[in-house]
């Protein structure tokens, strides 16, 4: 399948909120809540895009001709892209009813690990989603990272033990999630986490622990004090609070803040290869992509994540050698253009 008929295919089996639009860019799930659409009147998510396109590049080719090599490490793991599929949940409320969340992280992990890359899995109220995914990671050999929501601490402890059982290589909390409907109101409460509870988490986790959600430098200061090893700078796609900056905009001044210190994720808006080399030349060490991997899971299955991974990695080559760039530790903010 071409990337292009993976699409068309996503577009007979989506909805009503997403429809796989040639752009996904939020303008068409624009103010949808729930769905993939942003919170409020709906610019967070298109905010997020935008702003990766306004960037533009400097090409400059004047360099020794050699292969250019995409490949990333992360905590001893070596990934052919420095790229992730994002977790993502709730899959038939938000995307349709082909696959529930256990059936499409049994794709995504197996197609991400096969494809060279590795899957963010989801959380949610039913246990089952959690179980699945540790599932998934485990057949996929560990490759993998659980993603827990920030319940109360005990819940926490209880589902950070399935996560060790699947072998994963690292683990994460979407602690912007705290702005989700589904965590308010919880008896025992679920919500927003300080310093010393996130310090007490990753010393549980006994694996690099990664924190998402961090829109501020003082956000990544916190972190990093915390003992995360890793953080995603991200809005939950414009899902949680209205009217926040771009990724795009925030990213360079906690990287300027917490670079080399911890390794730094960014989501938001990201859909080609072009993208992810903006994304690195502002500092980030590699970004999380969700909804695009939604549509060519449902477009696709396994084939349809192969088909994006194999475009991504022949935009981002592209976008290097253009730029003068070998490997990906020679992005670096000079190949942006600045007035």
């Amino acid at each position: 399948m071409t990337y292009q008929e993976v699409l068309e295919n996503a577009r007979t089996c989506m909805g009503p909120y997403c429809k796989a639009c040639p752009a996904c860019n939020g303008m068409g799930c624009r103010n949808t809540m729930p769905g993939p659409g942003a919170k409020g009147i709906g610019t967070g998510f298109i905010r997020n895009y935008q702003k990766w396109q306004e960037l533009c590049v400097n090409m400059d080719t004047i360099c020794e001709n050699k292969e250019v090599d995409t490949s990333y490490e992360l905590f001893g793991h070596r990934f052919a892209l420095p790229v992730f599929a994002a977790p993502v949940g709730a899959m038939q409320l938000h995307y349709g009813d082909k696959y529930d969340d256990l059936q499409y992280n049994d794709i995504l992990v197996s197609a991400c690990a096969k494809a060279g890359i590795a899957a963010f899995t989801g959380d949610g109220t039913n246990p089952a989603v959690m179980e699945g995914a540790v599932q998934a990671i485990r057949a996929a050999g560990g490759a993998g990272i659980p993603t827990v929501k920030p319940w109360n601490m005990e819940l926490i402890r209880e589902k950070m033990d399935g996560c060790k059982s699947s072998g994963c290589f690292a683990i994460a909390m979407d602690i912007d999630a705290a702005g989700l409907p589904f965590l308010k109101n919880l008896q025992p409460p679920a919500g927003s986490k300080t310093v010393e509870e996130l310090r007490q988490i990753a010393d549980y986790a006994g694996v690099p622990f990664i924190l998402k959600g961090i829109m501020t430098v003082e956000g990544a200061k916190k972190a990093l004090k915390a003992g995360a090893s890793a953080i995603v700078v991200s809005n939950h796609g414009g899902r949680v609070l209205d009217q926040c900056p771009a990724t795009a905009e925030v990213l360079p001044a906690i990287a300027d803040a917490v670079g080399g210190k911890m390794t730094i994720f960014v989501d938001g808006g990201i859909r080609t290869g072009m993208d992810v080399f903006k994304a690195l030349a502002l500092g980030a060490d590699a970004v999380l992509i969700a909804r695009p991997f939604v549509t060519m899971v449902y477009g696709g299955g396994a084939e349809g994540v192969q088909v994006y991974v194999d475009k991504l990695t022949a935009e981002l080559k592209d976008a290097m050698a253009m730029c003068g760039a070998h490997s990906l530790k020679e992005i670096n903010p000079s190949m942006l253009f600045s007035k």
